[in-house]
């Protein structure tokens, strides 16, 4: 028999050897800057273009819409740009969708009238869904497999980092000159993004056969991602509508919530993501998912700055803890040759659940107020908990057993 301390001795050896494997080396720093730029780019206008939409003569369906039509078509790329990915132009397909990103963005001042909009913000989401596809992708192939929760922590924070700055930056932005000057600035980011993604080298792997029938999607990751179409919903409500609901609750400038939001989100998300290696994801994900329900709440009945800057501390808990526990679930099993259709799996639930938010909420906020529209995300997100219990509670316990003895 194998005695407790024969098995804690394996254990104190295998987190030496853990942590003399690097993370941060060149490449992975490109990686988390590059997606830093790119997100700052596409967040710096989440709170200004519903002001936007408004501009045009759009109402509350119409902002939905616009979000929606993002989602949608960021949902139908990401399988083709899985593909790509795992069939060894990964470098190539990010720099692609980082391009696409960037004319959509550079067209967003000539959008006079509504139908343009839209289409622009398709083609945003084409190019949006390969770069984010491509990025978490290359992320996973430089982070060291036993490492993968403080990785992905890690370079999720410069997502976070963007919605810290992002965000407040472009309603600042707005308020003191105009739309135009405010999408040449998102600009500036992406083709700064695009320049940082130039010099990643992506490490070697066994590529996917060209010749046999290639899987979309890679069913390691559909759990995980079924469960974040329903945790993410509540996200789209906070994204679509705060701007809008904060001046209707008589706060025209909310770009602090985001700060407030993303520096929680700076905390937890690194943090998180030991605890997911050690303890085991049911362990993050399940209060996370209860904190989020409880910050979705005080925005519903947040009508003060404190109140506001209360919920985005507990909301940033919530998804800090979420997040990244499901992306490194998605990923967790897969081999590097399908570490694209992992990711696209995964990008992809994150799409559905934002456009499905996207227009549900706008409808609901349409017929019944903002406010109701905030409670009602708790319930997609109880929905996904449940989801959760049923199906990883016991297999997440198990794994961890075998990992420890």
């Amino acid at each position: 028999m194998i005695s407790d301390f024969q098995i804690g001795e394996v254990k104190v050896k295998e987190e030496i050897q853990t942590a003399k494997i690097p993370l941060w080396t060149k490449d992975f720093f490109l990686i988390c800057l590059t997606n830093f730029l790119l997100f700052s780019g596409f967040l710096i206008l989440m709170p200004t273009l519903p002001l936007y939409v408004e501009s045009l003569g759009g109402g509350s369906v119409a902002v939905g819409l616009v979000g929606g039509v993002f989602a949608i078509t960021s949902v139908m790329i990401r399988p083709i740009a899985g593909k790509l990915l795992d069939q060894g132009v990964r470098k190539k397909i990010f720099m692609l969708g980082i391009i696409i990103s960037l004319v959509a963005i550079f067209g967003y001042q000539w959008a006079g009238v509504l139908a343009i909009l839209l289409l622009l913000r398709m083609v945003h989401g084409v190019g949006f869904g390969i770069a984010t596809t491509s990025a978490g992708t290359i992320a996973t192939d430089l982070i060291p497999p036993k490492r993968l929760g403080e990785g992905m922590g890690f370079f999720g924070l410069t997502s976070s980092t963007a919605t810290a700055v992002a965000p407040a930056i472009g309603l600042l932005v707005l308020f003191n000159t105009s739309f135009n000057t405010l999408f040449l600035v998102a600009v500036g980011l992406t083709a700064l993004g695009l320049l940082a993604s130039y010099y990643i080298k992506p490490p070697d792997f066994e590529k996917a056969d060209k010749t046999k029938g290639y899987k979309y999607f890679e069913s390691a990751a559909f759990l995980p991602s079924f469960v974040m179409v329903f945790a993410i919903m509540p996200f789209g409500a906070v994204v679509s509508f705060i701007s809008l609901y904060s001046i209707e609750r008589g706060i025209e400038n909310i770009g602090f919530f985001f700060t407030i939001y993303a520096l929680t989100l700076l905390f937890a998300r690194p943090f998180s993501g030991k605890l997911a290696d050690k303890y085991g994801y049911h362990k993050v994900l399940v209060p996370g998912t209860l904190v989020m329900a409880v910050g979705m709440y005080i925005i519903s009945v947040a009508d003060s700055l404190s109140l506001f800057a209360t919920a985005a501390v507990v909301f940033g808990l919530g998804i800090g803890f979420i997040l990244p526990s499901l992306q490194s679930l998605a990923v967790k099993n897969v081999p590097p040759n399908r570490r694209g259709a992992a990711n696209s799996t995964f990008f992809s639930s994150f799409d559905i659940g934002i456009g499905l938010g996207s227009l549900a909420w706008g409808v609901i906020a349409h017929y019944f107020g903002y406010s109701t529209m905030y409670l009602m995300t708790i319930i997609p997100a109880m929905i996904g908990l449940a989801i959760f219990l049923k199906y990883y509670k016991k297999h997440d316990k198990d794994e961890h057993t075998k990992k420890t003895v």
